[in-house]
């Protein structure tokens, strides 16, 4: 991915197009689009296509329910194919980070008791988020557009009752640059996966989807070893604290319908038009 801009006045402007695009639907037309944004239509567009990478007619296109049944249909691989692809085989999304780990079962039963998290509040293509790591990784990416701070910020903790909390974003900033495509391959962003043992085996399999295609929680059961175990599936993808980089918005229903998503719909409908923005793009 190419470094996104970092013109703070312009994030803004293209965050609050996309929540236009996300509540308005194919109806909104482009000069509707610009004239509720303060722009002329030629200046919007320019700038929508620099940070979006395609142009907002097009990023509309992507938003609808029917991409995601095309995306499905066309795009949607057997994860045991991704694997042996190897990980960077189809998706840029993996060259973001070098490395994983997990912490042990043991270590995740006594609720992090005795570990350190570091947090801090960090701007995104997907709205405000918060972002949370260990001395090893990324360990919880929220977004809070729709749940609010208070909201992301209790679940996240509650995830981790007893562990240490400290706000510290100078200790995550370059990870998170990396997290978001802002950083090159000389600033990756680790992962450090909390969570019980089942969480960890699906959120591997989530892994294994190249950006820019999609899969089923059904596939997903079958990838675990645990066809029959859709519901319990679906519940650990939706407690995945990892948004984005463990990519749960790529987990689709077997009629192309997005499913739910633990930070709001619209947040999922924009990680997903972004990802094929970008791979068609390339």
């Amino acid at each position: 991915m190419t470094d996104l801009p970092q013109d703070p006045y312009h994030y803004a402007v293209i965050a609050r197009a996309l929540r236009l695009i996300d509540d308005g639907g194919p109806a909104l037309t482009l000069d509707d689009l610009a004239s509720r944004i303060g722009m002329s239509t030629a200046h919007f567009q320019r700038v929508f296509s620099l940070w979006v990478g395609v142009s907002p007619k097009r990023y509309q296109q992507y938003l609808a329910l029917d991409h995601a049944r095309r995306l499905l249909a066309e795009r949607h691989s057997v994860l045991d194919t991704s694997l042996a692809a190897g990980l960077s085989g189809g998706g840029r999304l993996h060259d973001l980070f070098l490395r994983w780990e997990a912490m042990t079962p043991g270590e995740f039963a006594r609720g992090g008791a005795g570990l350190q998290i570091f947090w801090g509040r960090f701007d995104s293509p997907f709205g405000p988020a918060l972002v949370m790591g260990t001395g090893k990784g990324i360990c919880g990416i929220a977004f809070t557009t729709e749940t609010g701070e208070a909201g992301a910020m209790a679940d996240l903790r509650g995830r981790w009752p007893k562990a240490d909390f400290v706000e510290a974003p100078l200790r995550l900033h370059d990870w998170v640059r990396g997290a978001f495509g802002q950083a090159t391959a000389a600033q990756p962003a680790p992962l450090y996966l909390i969570g019980a043992p089942f969480q960890i085996k699906v959120w591997e399999a989530l892994l294994r989807i190249p950006s820019g295609q999609v899969t089923t929680y059904s596939d997903l059961a079958t990838a675990v070893g645990h066809p029959r175990a859709v519901r319990a599936v679906g519940t650990a993808v939706g407690r995945n604290p990892v948004s984005w980089l463990i990519p749960c918005h790529r987990a689709l229903r077997k009629s192309g319908g997005l499913g739910g998503y633990h930070w709001g719909l619209p947040v999922k409908r924009a990680m997903l038009a972004w990802e094929a923005a970008r791979s068609d793009a390339a």
